[in-house]
């Protein structure tokens, strides 16, 4: 992207802006950029982005949307396609390089930073966390934090939305700790969880001309309720929780949920 680690710096016309001494790209660095999209390609198909770019237009209204952890533009390249302005916050130079090279990129204004803390010019209608993305902050201060900084960035009457799952602490037996959610001849993949101090990873094996490869991702799992606590104390309130983009009601069975918080206006 141009800067050497631990640099800051203006790029392409400030569309890309450094606010951090960034020496990595976390876990999301060139070899899993590459691929990104076509590893998560069920994401990408129309009818899911759709679905979630739909909702997010009408909470954003005629104001601007603020994405943290924007990776390769999957839901703020169609965002931006509705006419919604869209500046994203995100760690890996690597995804942000995809990111551009997408038609429409250019047209998004990108800080390189941690979301829980980088701060970025003016107020936004809307900002949102999705795919399971508020668990990348691995300690709850920093999940806190997030909070207190889309506070900051959101105008009165701002929402901010947040798509997660529930952990699926009710799949694991007594004694047992991990969870598997993929297996194919290739690739294998299970989460791990510590419920104790509310952590997890995310471990994927694959299989590839006859040699294998691990990877793991750090998460800390989060409750609703949890949520709603830290948003109060950002000075946020739950305005509405669903079980998915289909706004179906919240549920003690639902496994994942999608919740909007709302500042205050005055």
């Amino acid at each position: 992207m141009g800067e050497e680690p631990g640099e800051t710096g203006e790029h392409r016309g400030d569309r890309v802006r450094y606010v951090a001494a960034v020496d990595q790209d976390g876990y999301f660095g060139k070899s899993v950029a590459a691929t990104y999209d076509e590893s998560s390609a069920e994401m990408f198909e129309p009818d899911v982005v759709n679905e979630v770019v739909d909702v997010l237009a009408e909470l954003a209204g005629h104001g601007r949307a603020l994405e943290l952890g924007i990776g390769t533009g999957r839901i703020a390249l169609p965002l931006s396609r509705r006419g919604i302005p869209v500046h994203g916050i995100d760690m890996s130079r690597a995804m942000v390089a995809r990111l551009g090279a997408k038609p429409g990129g250019d047209a998004i204004g990108v800080t390189i930073g941690d979301f829980a803390t980088a701060t970025v010019d003016g107020q936004f209608s809307l900002a949102y966390l999705v795919f399971n993305t508020i668990m990348n902050l691995t300690s709850q201060q920093a999940q806190v934090d997030c909070f207190r900084n889309v506070a900051a960035h959101l105008e009165p009457g701002g929402r901010f939305l947040i798509e997660v799952m529930v952990p699926e602490l009710r799949l694991l037996p007594p004694g047992q700790d991990v969870v598997p959610f993929h297996t194919s001849a290739t690739r294998w993949g299970f989460d791990t969880y510590d419920v104790a101090t509310q952590s997890m990873s995310s471990n994927y094996v694959e299989v590839s001309g006859g040699r294998g490869s691990y990877r793991s991702i750090p998460f800390r799992y989060v409750w609703p309720a949890e949520l709603d606590l830290m948003a109060q104390l950002a000075g946020l309130r739950l305005h509405e929780r669903w079980d998915g983009w289909n706004r179906r009601p919240f549920t003690s069975e639902s496994r994942q949920h999608v919740s909007v918080w709302e500042k205050p206006i005055g």
